[in-house]
């Protein structure tokens, strides 16, 4: 059975990348210098759902602060729409990977 963590997902990534930069002649292969600038793949995920958790906390502290009465409208409005729109991009951002994990795995081999 194929492993479909998310860890041999990122490394069959990486080797496909290593073996299309290998097979590129000298002068179109990216640098050492290129390649290693910017944060990896799994460092943005890790960063996004970092954030997403963090509006998600924060909704919440509001929304108890609102019950003692120490958050005005505007704040809980704000923060529950804030809130809404990381819960809306996180479920979009994951049916789009579902979607190409499928499409993947029916390509022909």
């Amino acid at each position: 059975m194929a492993d479909t963590t998310a860890l041999a997902a990122t490394q069959a990534y990486a080797k496909a990348i290593n073996n299309a930069v290998g097979a590129k002649g000298p002068a179109e292969a990216l640098s050492g210098a290129q390649e290693l600038t910017g944060p990896s793949f799994a460092e943005m995920l890790a960063e996004a759902g970092g954030t997403a958790i963090e509006n998600g906390v924060n909704a919440e502290r509001i929304s108890l602060e609102s019950v003692t009465g120490d958050a005005g409208l505007a704040d809980i409005v704000t923060a529950v729409s804030n809130a809404e729109a990381t819960l809306e991009t996180v479920v979009a951002v994951r049916d789009r990977v579902i979607q190409a994990y499928q499409d993947i795995i029916k390509m022909p081999i």
